[in-house]
């Protein structure tokens, strides 16, 4: 039985990634790329959170992040509000428009999804996501445990 090299596999999970993300944007009218989705989402999810502690979780770069917020901003799907509690800081919050774009963007992932991965019966689908999910906090502990040292 072959191998698969290191190299084939992150190849094949980035060439993956990108094609399904091109195909999702190419399907969304939006001017708005998947990391200005993937900030209101989450930002829909937690509610409102400082620009670091969300680019530390969605793994940006700060400089990043403040272009995805201020982009978010003008276009009115999100909002810089001051922490009731302390003033001194600034957080993020997705409007109303926000969640009707993440309403929309959903609608359209769902069509993606059943586009694209129709191929796959959902109990393969299922384990797709859980030995990615697997993999991916293998990789989260290896890195948490070399930070400990």
């Amino acid at each position: 039985m072959r191998k698969a090299s290191i190299f084939e596999l992150i190849r094949t999970a980035e060439l993956l990634n990108d094609k399904t993300i091109i195909h999702f944007l190419n399907s969304f009218t939006e001017n708005v790329g998947i990391s200005q989705i993937l900030v209101l989402s989450q930002l829909r999810e937690k509610g409102p959170q400082k620009q670091s502690q969300l680019a530390n979780t969605l793994g940006y770069t700060p400089g990043a992040m403040t272009g995805i917020s201020n982009k978010l901003i003008e276009l009115g799907y999100a909002e810089r509000k001051y922490d009731e509690n302390d003033r001194r800081i600034i957080l993020l919050k997705v409007t109303d428009k926000g969640l009707e774009l993440l309403q929309e963007a959903q609608k359209q992932g769902q069509a993606v999804r059943e586009n694209l991965y129709s191929v796959l019966s959902e109990e393969e689908i299922m384990q797709l996501l859980a030995i990615q999910r697997k993999l991916l906090n293998h990789i989260l502990n290896i890195e948490s445990e070399s930070k400990e040292r």
